[in-house]
């Protein structure tokens, strides 16, 4: 009997639940960058950084409350770029757009999906992994949300936190960080050369995820998630030389 009764009313104990962390979401804290974005990875030894701007029409519909877009050349061509989009607190309306439903949006048909390993201070953290085409363009994608003392791939896990820390928390700060690497045309017409080209993106990408890591979690406010470091964030990121594509 009681299991019927409880079966019966599990849908409306469910709504007000969903009602109640809602309501949560609603009130919730806006937490500020405890440091600047400006500092997240803002060069690198042997390439030459532009930084790229969203327009406002793109803010008003992404709604974060900061960002910083920069696109990192060689030579003549552009060989990855990095993106952080930070949201101060996040409600209906106003959350973290996954690069899952964007970037098709954008053109990018997903070839592959699936996870990758980063090691920042030692650890690794797991991120969101993705070959993308595009006409004649192919890149590697690595992205994964960053705040609140965790790192996670997730999209299901990510909901849940947010849903989870706006109720007993009433905060839900947090970044979005994405590093998009173009994987060399000149490999497209060999399978062999093609696979050893998507290698070193994928290198290349965790090199620069290591630093990306490390960054954001010294202008991130609260604790770094474990591991990670303890640079001051009023302290600039060093250039450092990545491996050579």
């Amino acid at each position: 009997m009681d299991r019927i009764v409880l079966r019966r009313y599990l849908p409306a104990i469910l709504l007000l639940v969903g009602v109640a962390l809602l309501w949560s979401a609603r009130s919730q804290s806006a937490i500020p960058l405890a440091g600047s974005l400006q500092t997240v990875l803002p060069q690198l030894s042997g390439y030459r950084v532009t930084n790229q701007r969203i327009s406002d029409e793109e803010r008003r519909i992404v709604g974060m409350t900061d960002y910083q877009a920069r696109a990192f050349w060689r030579d003549t061509s552009v060989a990855f770029t990095t993106y952080v989009g930070y949201y101060d607190r996040q409600t209906q309306g106003k959350s973290m757009h996954s690069p899952r439903n964007c970037l098709p949006g954008a053109g990018w048909e997903i070839m592959t999906a699936d996870t990758g390993s980063v090691v920042a201070g030692g650890r690794p953290y797991v991120v969101n992994k993705y070959l993308l085409k595009n006409g004649n363009l192919q890149s590697v994608v690595y992205y994964w949300y960053q705040g609140r003392g965790r790192v996670v791939a997730s999209e299901y896990a990510v909901k849940w936190n947010l849903l989870r820390d706006a109720a007993l928390l009433g905060h839900t700060e947090e970044a979005l960080v994405r590093i998009v690497v173009y994987v060399r045309a000149s490999s497209l017409g060999n399978k062999t050369v093609f696979d050893r080209a998507v290698a070193d993106a994928e290198r290349l990408g965790r090199e620069v995820g290591a630093r990306l890591l490390v960054d954001m979690a010294h202008v991130l406010p609260g604790e770094a998630p474990a591991g990670v470091g303890s640079r001051r964030s009023d302290q600039p990121s060093e250039t450092v030389a990545l491996s050579p594509r």
